[in-house]
């Protein structure tokens, strides 16, 4: 034995699973390692998993706004689903005695012109206004995303193609680009919304083809490619649920941008024919007694404002969390 080890005698060696370690490293754990140390670490277990839970919803009530708008849109959506829950009245029936009255405890919103409730043509109409939107995003979203998904992946000349068209499009501006199309398609709510999202598609297609230039290059999906696996099934499981987070964030926002666009077409009298109660033509249908009755302009103008300042809220949430993955 040398002279280190007599003044430096070697530490003793502790198992890593000795239940009698443990129990003096945590004074809860059971020495014997029987039932009750596997019943405190279940438990622990569900202790961290309620904390996982709670987390998003910890993180959401600290954005009273982010909460608000999603409240909002919620409440919209509802109107747009079930609206004989929130009011009894005939949208399409007014009492002429009853014109023009203002806001109240038994008409909110007041009346119109032909003594119709202004709450009921409002909260009636958010389905032809909602229905619209969701169209124009659902086409928007889905053709700028291909047409940007073609583009970052292939490259080349078909890149080039894609993109240059694009160009175009944005050269102009959305609403005459819209306005343009109507004339081809015809009047009519349907119409109005697949016009709003072909004039959108060139924002989706930018923004997907410059995701998808990004995660092209990855490893995992050169890894795929060289591996021999056909480049649409590439496309499918690896490039497109990478790059649809920011696209997610941006159809939010284009949410609230359409709903101001057809609301304006609406206005104009591209849309739904009277007496269809749409959000655009009800702002319209005030303008001539704006000197009376200015609740019948400014209620239903300020609720397509709370609706696209809301949407413009969960998107800039979207956003800033990376988009959804």
């Amino acid at each position: 034995m040398t002279v280190e080890n007599v003044l430096s005698p070697p530490a003793r060696t502790l198992e890593p699973h000795d239940p009698f370690v443990a129990s003096i490293v945590d004074p809860d754990a059971d020495p014997s390692g029987g039932p009750l140390a596997a019943a405190l670490d279940e438990e622990r277990t569900d202790a961290a998993t309620r904390r996982s839970a709670l987390k998003p919803v910890v993180a959401l009530l600290k954005q009273p706004t982010l909460v608000v708008s999603i409240l909002v849109l919620a409440l919209v959506t509802l109107w747009a689903l079930v609206p004989s829950w929130f009011t009894a009245w005939d949208p399409n029936v007014g009492i002429p005695q009853d014109r023009l009255l203002p806001p109240s405890p038994e008409h909110v919103f007041g009346t119109d012109n032909l003594g119709r409730d202004l709450y009921a043509r409002v909260v009636y109409g958010a389905s032809t206004s909602l229905a619209a939107t969701s169209v124009a995003v659902i086409v928007g979203l889905a053709v700028g995303s291909l047409f940007g998904l073609l583009a970052g992946f292939l490259r080349g000349f078909v890149d080039d193609a894609i993109m240059r068209f694009m160009d175009v499009l944005l050269a102009i501006p959305s609403l005459l680009l819209s306005l343009a199309l109507i004339t081809a398609l015809g009047f009519g709510t349907l119409n109005v919304a697949i016009a709003v999202g072909l004039a959108s598609i060139a924002s989706f297609s930018r923004v997907m083809r410059a995701e998808v230039l990004q995660i092209a290059t990855a490893v995992y999906v050169e890894a795929a490619r060289v591996s021999g696996v056909r480049w649409y099934t590439v496309l499918r499981r690896h490039v497109l649920p990478n790059a649809s987070g920011p696209v997610v964030a941006l159809a939010a926002l284009e949410f609230g941008v359409m709903v101001l666009a057809i609301s304006s077409l609406s206005f104009l009298g591209f849309g739904a024919p009277p007496p269809t109660p749409e959000w655009g033509s009800l702002v319209a249908g005030g303008r001539d007694y704006l000197a009376v009755a200015w609740w019948l302009t400014t209620l239903p103008g300020l609720v397509i404002v709370t609706v696209v300042l809301s949407a413009n809220r969960i998107s800039r949430a979207l956003e800033r969390n990376g988009g959804i993955r």
